[in-house]
């Protein structure tokens, strides 16, 4: 690990909005986590916050239905509790995975899908359904096999982009957007065969949380704590990799083994969430950089930082859905694409300007 003032001071972020020490940050974000997740149990078609349809409850009878067995006891334990709690391991995955793919890449439209996770878990997803895993083997069988696919094909960019265990950073970008296109095809060549079999796998293509369960938080729980964990280990080496690779190893950081080391780990997390949930987007590239406008690019803060505010902006983002077209259920992933698609172009004319195009 690196140590020293001069580091600090070098990747500060000259242009944050604000200086609140870690522990106040981490603290108010908690807070504003917490708060979040508590109004999302009140949010459904029940009530107390939603249409109320057919019947609605009052505040009341939902606190009492969370802390004893009164009424809509099961409702709220066995759908909205896991439901608020799978948003929020999601969205602190892919928020997590997007800073450190940010800092390997050091570009800040970079995100955990590009490495092609997405696409590989599509593929994954699409083989299951269109074999009818889940009907011979179990419900987990469409959820695994996209896990395993996406690793693959994050294996598989990873290799197409390194030369002699080097990886080249604009070399593995370039085959990520190639391995990409290639399973996005094979993808919408299965949809385009098998017709009105893969009305499921189009909702999940757009991200959905219905499946959410106690089983599902439990699979997903560790996997993206210990990512979580690891990359907030190496944030000081992560602010060295910023400075460059040379600059990063003249301070005693190996970039070949952390650039290794943040790609497995964002690919894991990234690829544990899409797996289960679908390909919800613009989390792992609006989220870290927005932190990093506000408490700067010192990753020591930046990935707690961004790790908690990436939950709490999909449990807003499924409270929306679940709620905005009422009493169906609009995809998260239309909602995380109508925020996250305007802000894309925003960085993008942000760094066209920059370069003084």
């Amino acid at each position: 690990m690196l140590t020293g003032d001069g580091l600090q001071a070098r990747v500060r972020g000259g242009h944050r909005l604000a200086a609140w020490p870690r522990p106040l940050t981490i603290a108010v974000l908690g807070g504003v986590l917490f708060l979040s997740a508590f109004i999302a149990l009140m949010v459904g078609t029940l009530g107390p916050i939603g249409p109320g349809e057919p019947e609605e409850i009052s505040f009341s009878e939902a606190i009492d239905a969370i802390f004893t067995k009164a009424e809509y006891h099961w409702v709220f334990w066995n759908v909205r509790i896991p439901r608020v709690i799978l948003a929020g391991l999601v969205g602190a995955a892919l928020a997590c995975s997007g800073t450190a793919m940010q800092a390997v890449f050091r570009n800040s439209m970079a995100d955990p899908f590009v490495i092609g996770v997405s696409s590989g878990a599509a593929i994954g997803a699409s083989v299951a359904s269109l074999l009818g895993l889940s009907v011979a083997i179990g419900l987990f069988a469409p959820p695994m096999l996209a896990f395993v696919s996406a690793i693959l094909a994050a294996f598989a960019v990873y290799m197409l982009g390194s030369v002699r265990g080097k990886v080249y950073v604009d070399s593995l970008l370039l085959s990520g957007v190639a391995v990409a296109s290639f399973l996005g095809a094979m993808v919408s060549f299965m949809i385009y065969v098998a017709s009105q079999q893969f009305h499921q796998l189009v909702f999940w293509l757009l991200g959905s949380l219905t499946l959410a369960s106690w089983d599902i938080v439990e699979v997903l729980f560790f996997p993206i704590v210990a990512g979580a964990v690891v990359v907030f280990l190496y944030g000081r080496d992560l602010d060295a990799l910023l400075l460059g690779e040379e600059t990063a190893h003249n301070l005693g950081a190996n970039p070949e083994s952390l650039k290794k080391l943040m790609l497995f780990v964002a690919a894991l997390m990234a690829a544990a969430a899409v797996a289960f949930v679908g390909v919800i987007g613009f989390v792992g590239l609006i989220i870290p950089h927005i932190c990093r406008l506000i408490v700067g690019s010192n990753h020591r803060t930046l990935v707690p930082a961004a790790t908690l505010s990436g939950a709490v902006f999909l449990i807003w983002a499924d409270a929306l859905a679940r709620t905005v077209v009422a009493p169906t259920e609009m995809p998260v992933g239309i909602i995380t694409a109508i925020c996250g698609g305007p802000f894309f172009l925003y960085l993008l004319r942000r760094s066209s300007s920059g370069r003084g195009v």
